[in-house]
């Protein structure tokens, strides 16, 4: 099949089940030159090159994911990756220290004011950067010779992402959940491939994922509970058996902390993902994740070994095993009319993920 045509094509295949539409082709074997090179590039240029490294990283593992009947391309260069990460700390840099400037002069209601500004300016921007670099990864993303991205600039989207944060933070963490759904419908909704947008029927939080975070909640309170109960009861009782309390509660809260609660979020974000991208549709072809809490649990374990066994020379991989991750489980199905696609009229941003690579909140 020739490049850039598109034909009509149905996934489901019903003696079959669901076609999975999206599949990846790639090899360790490959990306490792690739990642080695840019190391040491990276090293050599005191880490500068990182742009031009992640377009390398990106360009491949796009080539080697195929939607239907053609492979995703990159478009994307670490040249304008890097000039965008200069204009904004040529923003950013003197708009501070001017800030900074005014604070020291001024009183400490002025010092406090300047203070709650930089907190709320701090949040506003990393929400303008998430949107950004979404939009940026998507123009920058063919398909067919096809091209997406968002008339918007991210702005109002930063305002939903602070009254999201208020919100959760008002609610003690209750609001989390709905917090981070509406924000991906929003990202994700204001999106468009070609012509077409990106559809997202989330109007409500998913059902059983209220519930998934409520075990994280109540597991963070039953450990602080154990924490400051054996604390007090430590204190009434005799030397000897303070010691052994203060000891078994130590190693309580720390195993429950550092890997109970961490395997808890693990089964919300499980089911958070199933949950968003299977609401998510374009041109008629719905979208679906796969990825059990199991998957996730064996990816991360995956991770740790691999970093353990490389002596840290597998964390270059982290990337290259998410992003195959996602893609393996992810499945779509549906039919594409050719005829109803054109390309996007849309401009194309040239502020790359300048704010995003500010805040160091590039990944991939």
């Amino acid at each position: 099949m020739m490049r850039g045509q598109l034909v009509e094509r149905d996934f489901e295949r019903p003696e079959k089940g669901l076609y999975p539409g999206i599949e990846f082709h790639g090899h360790w074997r490959e990306f490792l030159p690739i990642v080695a090179t840019n190391l040491i590039l990276t090293l050599v240029t005191l880490g500068i090159y990182r742009f031009w490294a992640k377009a390398r990283e990106r360009s491949y593992l796009w080539s080697r994911t195929q939607f239907i009947d053609d492979r995703l391309e990159w478009t994307g260069t670490g040249k304008e990756m890097f000039l965008g990460f200069l204009i904004v700390l040529a923003v950013l840099v003197p708009a501070g220290a001017v800030f900074q400037v005014l604070v020291s002069r001024g009183g400490p209601v002025i010092a406090l004011i300047g203070v709650l500004l930089i907190y709320a300016g701090f949040f506003y921007l990393i929400g303008v950067a998430r949107f950004r670099a979404l939009r940026y990864r998507v123009s920058r993303t063919r398909w067919h010779g096809l091209r997406g991205g968002s008339e918007e600039g991210g702005w109002s989207y930063g305002v939903t992402a602070i009254v999201m944060s208020l919100l959760t933070g008002f609610t003690l963490g209750l609001a989390y959940p709905a917090a981070q759904v509406s924000l991906w419908s929003e990202r994700w909704g204001k999106m468009q491939y070609g012509d077409a947008p990106v559809s997202v029927t989330l109007d409500k939080t998913p059902p059983g994922l209220f519930g998934r975070w409520l075990l994280i909640y109540g597991a963070f309170i039953c450990l602080y509970a154990v924490l400051f109960g054996s604390f007090f009861a430590g204190m009434s009782a005799s030397p000897e058996s303070s010691e052994s309390w203060i000891l078994v509660t130590v190693v309580l809260f720390t195993l429950g902390f550092y890997f109970g609660l961490p395997l808890l979020f693990v089964v919300y974000y499980a089911k958070f993902m199933r949950s968003v991208i299977g609401e998510m549709s374009w041109m008629g072809v719905d979208l679906r994740f796969t990825a059990s809490t199991l998957d996730w649990i064996k990816l991360y374990l995956g991770h740790a070994l691999l970093v353990l066994v490389t002596l840290g020379f597998g964390l270059l991989f982290i990337g290259y095993r998410n992003w195959a991750f996602f893609v393996r489980h992810l499945e779509a199905s549906g039919t594409i009319d050719p005829d109803a696609i054109r390309q996007s009229e849309l401009r194309m941003r040239t502020d790359a993920e300048g704010l995003a690579e500010a805040f160091d909140i590039g990944g991939i």
